[in-house]
């Protein structure tokens, strides 16, 4: 079997699929790897490391796709690669179809299979695929060292001869994966952190990263698998004016909420900043996808009235590396579903295989891909 480990098509991804590390264990699951050249020097790997590591190098891609078994990517392969697909070949990679529909057209057009990871189910046999737990991990370390550069404060507790500096307060709304290990890096950093989520569940998790969790009097919301969902406008607004307090008392205000296939809720509006500290700082993880916070921009630091308002974008990307390292872990752990004594099995079956299946050689078996394509 040939797994393809392509560059990645979107315009400033520094991530790649596979990592030098992880090499032998994708060689030991009976696969030849082929990298194309360069394709990790954005997350430091050489072409040298992968060479060291067991993989071969090519530098005429659309070729190695054609006899591919398995292509490997972070983002969905491009369409033009994806005509190369002989059928039957398998897709690893994020992929929605909002986002993704010429890159999913062109995998049904090669009748080929495309595996998502953005719908691995989030169940316990399939944690160690869970591309998007791994990948927010690294999200909300990076963001919250970024906000901490932005503020012009230091963050811990520090008493000298010459008087005391009170520590920095930072105020975390959604306390999933990425809320969580914002709050843990806060709480490092020697800042007094508190959190806030609508689900019921988060309030030991908030506390367990030793922040202190906002109880506010509200119903609880909470979606299937651990997700939040979709509030109401008139919870939405009165949330927002029971958290107004806890925002202008802080220095630091990061934002993670996200509905899985929706846009960013709106928390935080421009009328809720008003009362902030000036030089304070906000940081929102959901500005790519329309944004937490009023003014928000995804990849831009806007300042309003004194305050930074950082948007994430691609927030991963940051720490290629880590990012690449982890990631290429749960392409080894997605594939150990599909690769049975050497050779490429489609479990329909198996919920690991059938949830995160799109596409299954050339056939549409996600309703919002269906939904999308006008196959609905």
């Amino acid at each position: 079997m040939q797994l393809v480990v392509p560059k990645e098509s979107r315009v400033g991804e520094k991530r790649v699929a596979a990592a030098p590390a992880t090499i032998s264990k994708l060689i030991k699951l009976g696969f030849e790897i082929v990298i194309e050249s360069d394709a990790g020097l954005s997350a430091l790997f050489t072409n040298a490391n992968y060479e060291e590591a067991g993989a071969k190098i090519t530098s005429d891609i659309s070729n190695s796709i054609k006899n591919a078994d398995v292509v490997a990517s972070v983002g969905t392969i491009a369409p033009n690669l994806a005509a190369s697909l002989k059928p039957g070949a398998v897709c690893l990679s994020f992929a929605q179809a909002k986002r993704d529909k010429e890159n999913i057209a062109a995998i049904l057009k090669a009748k080929a299979t495309l595996l998502s990871f953005d719908f691995v189910p989030r169940i316990s046999r399939a944690q160690s695929a869970d591309a998007l737990t791994s990948q927010a991990t690294v999200s909300g370390y990076h963001t919250m060292v970024t906000a901490a550069s932005l503020l012009p404060k230091m963050f811990p507790l520090v008493m000298t001869a010459s008087g005391t500096i009170r520590p920095s307060k930072v105020l975390v709304i959604g306390a999933g994966v990425a809320g969580l290990q914002v709050m843990a890096t806060a709480k490092k950093l020697g800042a007094i952190v508190s959190g806030y989520d609508v689900r019921a569940a988060s309030k030991d998790e908030v506390k367990s990263v030793g922040a202190t969790f906002i109880e506010l009097d509200l119903p609880v919301v909470e979606g299937s698998g651990g997700y939040a969902k979709e509030m109401d406008q008139e919870r939405t607004k009165l949330q927002q004016e029971l958290l107004t307090p806890y925002i202008t008392a802080t220095d630091v205000l990061v934002t993670t909420a996200a509905v899985p296939g929706r846009p960013a809720p709106r928390l935080v509006t421009a009328a809720m900043l008003k009362g902030m500290k000036y030089g304070s700082v906000i940081a929102d993880m959901a500005a790519e996808n329309g944004g937490n916070v009023e003014g928000s921009v995804a990849g831009q630091i806007v300042e309003q009235n004194g305050i930074k308002i950082w948007g994430g974008q691609n927030i991963a990307s940051s720490m290629a590396p880590d990012a690449s390292f982890l990631f290429a872990g749960n392409v080894i752990s997605l594939l150990s579903f599909i690769v049975k004594e050497g050779k490429i099995v489609i479990d329909k079956e198996d919920e690991v295989v059938s949830g995160s299946a799109l596409v299954i050689n050339g056939e549409i078996t996600n309703e919002f891909v269906k939904t999308e394509l006008g196959q609905g």
